[in-house]
């Protein structure tokens, strides 16, 4: 085994090894520089999220250090920036609300055992190449979820904008809370909430445009600075409130962030929570696995690179077991910041252990200029961020196109506003599956007959076919298993019964058919003893491979009245002129 083998064997696991052996002077260039803006993003970012996740600020700070790191040993995309999101940090809340921890110190410990389990499930998940899991979550069920999320998120803020003190934890709880302490509102907070809600708001939709067309900027820079926008919300309203005292106001600031290096140690205090925190643990898992993911393939399609799907889960279960270790919580690639890192000019993961080694360094030196943080202007970062992901027209669209996926959505998104993320997610994925089978259950089977000048076949009722009164061709829609069996077997003999006088043989067209379980096997059994007794004989067509071979290991061929023939066309042509010898 020659060095090279090693390096390249090894390389499946440690991405770094690939990427790292081509890093040059170009790729330092671009990944520093889209490092610095994911850093100047980032700061603002991670603090608002962690107060979300109902966490001390400088937490989001340590959990978006050593999982970049980890991203970047173990991760395939070159773009994705791993840390705090919205919606983990939403799940993150939700999960320890219910353990009724003390003290703060409970609180951080059990977000660190939260980022652990995740980790270790994620790496388990990576290791057994599992990525095949979040197929489980259907496309309506994560965008109802992301919608539900985006408003609960963008609800739970509100307090800190009006300057209140609210308990609810679901839409409607959250609504009548606010509307009760409406009175209660403090009106510096608000003109300060106000302001840096107008401002993001505006960076979000014009301040490109405007920097275009006043200064001469040029598109991709006046794009950038847009981006990293709310950095300079933070440090205006930090120096007004500073300036003019609003504290004394009542403005409720970020107050002391602890300068330092992160905390490192495993969090062994929450160990008796563990089974609390399993559930919550995987489902954030699998939910902040489906979201890196996507960005990830969306940013890679964009460059026609690739990433694998199952190392991803690896990579984000070390940035997982990083965040924990390092006194964070659970962490997942961001879309936002990943776009930034992407439009920025990143080259390689390497920008994201660059911009590592920023936030390392505004959490040991500048966390004191975050005194006179108003809280009000975190909350307004995330409003801002978290409705950009509120897509109420996927009800519409579901609704036109699919009543099922409609019902999949609408089911997600109450259930997420009314009753919890966990709770939300959970039903969404159980509705899914319920309608898959309901669909699965009920399989189509369509008559066909021949097209003219053809040996195409189609549906009798959608076109203009040939048929033989004597032959019948049922062509099966779906793969058979035990909960469609049945209902095809009726379907079929039912069909027959129809014009039993005339109909001597039936062909099932097994084209869309992928497999045949043992419950179906016997249902053909069953069709091809009753068509017997009828007197009529069953005949097979196009089947595939697999479904053959499962068949040829049971005695149903031997047992079957008629024939497999290899094409529809070869088996209606055959069996039309046995008929017409016969007739």
């Amino acid at each position: 085994m020659t060095f090279k083998s090693v390096i390249a064997g090894s390389a499946r696991y440690l991405p770094i090894l690939d990427w790292g052996r081509r890093y040059g002077r170009v790729e330092l260039s671009g990944d520093l520089i889209a490092a610095v803006i994911v850093t100047v993003m980032l700061i603002p970012q991670s603090l608002a999220y962690a107060l979300l996740a109902g966490l001390p600020a400088e937490v989001g700070l340590y959990a978006s250090i050593l999982p970049l790191v980890a991203y970047a040993v173990f991760g395939t995309s070159r773009a994705l920036a791993v840390g705090p999101v919205a919606v983990v940090s939403l799940m993150t809340a939700s999960a320890l609300a219910p353990l009724g921890l003390q003290s703060v110190t409970e609180y951080v410990t059990a977000a660190g055992m939260l980022a652990l389990l995740s980790g270790a499930m994620l790496l388990g998940m990576g290791f057994f190449r599992l990525g095949v899991v979040a197929n489980f979550l259907s496309h309506p069920v994560i965008a109802g979820f992301i919608t539900a999320s985006g408003l609960l998120i963008a609800a739970s803020q509100l307090k800190h904008i009006l300057g209140v003190s609210v308990q609810g934890h679901s839409l409607p709880g959250l609504l009548s809370d606010l509307f009760a302490h409406l009175g209660e509102t403090n009106p510096a907070t608000l003109i300060i909430g106000l302001a840096a809600l107008g401002f993001l708001f505006w960076v979000r939709k014009g301040m490109a445009a405007a920097l275009q067309r006043h200064f001469g900027l040029s598109r991709h820079l006046a794009a950038t600075l847009a981006r990293i926008g709310p950095i300079f919300a933070v440090i205006g309203t930090t120096l007004v409130t500073w300036a003019l005292d609003l504290q004394s106001w009542g403005v409720a600031v970020v107050g002391t962030v602890p300068t330092g290096l992160p905390p490192v140690g495993v969090p062994w205090e929450a160990w008796s929570l563990i089974p609390a925190l399993a559930g919550p643990a995987l489902l954030l898992s699998v939910i902040g696995y489906v979201e890196s993911v996507s960005v990830a393939q969306t940013l890679a399609a964009k460059k026609k690179q690739r990433i694998d799907p199952n190392q991803e889960l690896i990579a984000l279960g070390a940035a997982n077991m990083s965040s924990a270790l390092s006194g964070g919580y659970p962490v997942t690639g961001g879309f936002a910041r990943s776009v930034v890192n992407f439009d920025a000019g990143a080259e390689t993961p390497a920008a994201g252990a660059f911009t590592a080694v920023g936030l390392l360094v505004a959490a040991m030196f500048l966390t004191p200029l975050l005194y006179f943080l108003p809280k009000a202007t975190l909350a307004a970062t995330i409003i801002v961020a978290v409705l950009s992901l509120v897509d109420l027209s996927i009800l519409t669209r579901a609704w036109s196109y699919s009543r099922a996926d409609f019902a999949a959505v609408f089911t997600t998104i109450a259930l997420t506003l009314t009753a919890g993320v966990e709770t939300g997610v959970a039903s969404g994925v159980v509705v899914s599956l319920l309608l898959f089978v309901w669909k699965t259950s009920r399989p189509h089977v369509a008559e066909v007959g021949q097209v003219p000048g053809s040996q195409h076949f189609r549906n009798i009722l959608r076109h203009h076919v040939l048929t033989d009164p004597h032959v019948l061709t049922l062509r099966i829609d779906e793969s058979l298993y035990f909960a469609n069996a049945r209902r095809m077997e009726d379907m079929v003999v039912e069909r027959v019964l129809r014009d039993r006088n005339t109909i001597r043989h039936v062909i099932l067209m097994f084209s869309a058919v992928n497999e045949v379980d043992f419950s179906a096997l016997e249902s053909l059994e069953a069709i091809n003893q009753r068509l017997r007794d009828l007197g009529v004989t069953l005949h097979l067509s196009e089947v595939k491979g697999p479904v053959m071979d499962r068949l040829k290991r049971s005695h149903f061929l031997q047992e079957m009245t008629g024939q497999v023939f290899l094409s529809q066309f070869e088996a209606f042509d055959h069996l039309r002129s046995r008929s017409a010898k016969t007739a």
